[in-house]
């Protein structure tokens, strides 16, 4: 390949400053310290903060490829699809009627694809550290989850109660909690907790000692998704917890697998008794369904009739990248009244900002590493990396999932889990 024979040359020229160099030689432990800042960081810093430690291991990443000997680019088929979405965000770019604001948003989606290359070029190397990974992520839940009972049974004030309360009763308008993510959202807390819960899966795996703290910590830590209220992150957690138990039966030996489905299906009896019990939460839950009659839903509605109507006027090659330049050119399209920021629905929003062609690439990406990882898992039965995959995948596949009806995708507390996560499974299967 080109590319590789361009980097060996410059690598072979730049050896020696790479051999009397302390610091290049031990710069895999400031790409991981970057990659660790950005996931504790993205508890309670604000989004520049975050994408700065981002940007640093970028950078770190690009000076170890040139430097260090033996450094190639080798893509998969899964990273094939992701080079070929890139290409159109760039041709999205060209084309964009507001180029200096799609800029703004191409930088942020190079940004994260950078990163999920830093990612990748850190833990082909040092395997050994996605424990740690898992293990942050984990951490960071347990941080998350003390602050929502602090909030839900302090009942935080009106912040939380993002909710149409036109058809309630008191006793049913539900206390929304926010965490300490910036800015403060319940949905974004909600997405946020959804994407690292899994993580509890890995480190159970750990020792005897971390399995009991993972069980009781997983559990609070879903307890702390269910106070956000966020729709979405329900709808995400119900397929994960599908997908997982669907996972789990396929793995069992035949004789067991009875006893589990007794066993799951007790266990989902006791929730829908939950939830019934609960009428505030029962009421947050049933207003799913009530389509035109939530005022939620019927804004999210209009605003993706709004949207399909931009993305048939730019199916091509979109309007370009970036919830400014998006918000320009939604204003042409929205409703009186129904101002918007983003699709509602992260694979609308990337066929409207890129076009057709970079949602199908994208969409083949994810379907071909989410493919991949179920395989993996399903072929290493007993491997200690199978909870890694495992872990990895049900992370991506409640992003995904929540993505349908929201996009706090697009935030860099998700995103940078995301491309963290996709890393994993790509290292690994």
């Amino acid at each position: 390949m080109f590319i590789n024979k361009v980097l060996n040359k410059i690598q072979t020229i730049l050896q020696p400053v790479y051999n009397s160099s302390f610091v290049l030689q031990k710069i895999d432990l400031l790409i991981g310290l970057n990659i660790f800042l950005v996931i504790f960081s993205s508890t309670c810093a604000p989004s520049d903060s975050i994408g700065y430690f981002a940007i640093f291991a970028i950078i770190l990443t690009f000076i170890k490829t040139m430097t260090k000997t033996g450094e190639i680019f080798k893509p998969n088929l899964s990273e094939v699809f992701l080079i070929i979405y890139f290409i159109f965000v760039i041709i999205s770019l060209a084309g964009s009627s507001l180029f200096i604001l799609s800029f703004k948003g191409f930088l942020k989606t190079a940004t994260y694809l950078g990163f999920y290359i830093s990612v990748v070029n850190y833990l082909k190397d040092n395997k050994d550290k996605i424990k740690y990974l898992f293990l942050a992520f984990a951490l960071c839940a347990c941080y998350e989850t003390f602050f929502a009972f602090l909030q839900h049974f302090g009942a935080v004030e009106e912040i939380s109660g993002w909710q149409d309360m036109s058809h309630l009763n008191p006793e049913e308008v539900m206390t929304r909690v926010y965490g300490t993510l910036k800015p403060y959202n319940p949905n974004l807390f909600g997405g946020y907790m959804l994407s690292i819960i899994p993580a509890f899966i890995s480190v159970a795996n750990f020792s005897k000692k971390s399995f009991i703290f993972s069980i009781i910590c997983g559990l609070l830590s879903c307890f702390a998704l269910i106070f956000t209220g966020c729709r979405g992150a329900y709808i995400g957690m119900f397929f994960v917890i599908i997908i997982l138990f669907g996972i789990i039966f396929k793995l069992l030996k035949q004789k067991y697998r009875k006893i589990f489905s007794f066993i799951s299906c007790t266990i989902f009896f006791i929730l829908s008794l939950i939830i019934i019990s609960v009428s505030s939460l029962r009421a947050r839950i049933f207003s799913i369904f009530a389509m035109r009659s939530d005022s939620s839903n019927s804004f999210r509605f209009n605003v993706y009739n709004s949207c399909i109507n931009m993305f048939k006027d730019n199916w091509l090659i979109g309007i370009g990248c970036g919830n400014q330049n998006f918000r320009e050119i939604y204003g042409l399209y929205m409703r009186t009244g129904f101002d918007a920021l983003s699709a509602y629905n992260i694979y609308l929003e990337i066929a409207c900002e890129s076009g057709i062609f970079a949602l199908i690439a994208f969409c083949l990406y994810l379907i071909n590493c989410v493919l991949s990882g179920i395989k993996f898992i399903l072929q290493n039965k007993k491997s200690t990396e199978t909870f890694f995959v495992l872990s990895a995948l049900l992370s991506v596949l409640g992003i995904l999932f929540h993505g349908i009806v929201d996009t706090v995708f697009f935030r860099p507390q998700i995103q940078f889990t995301f491309w963290i996560m996709m890393g994993i499974l790509r290292v690994i299967v």
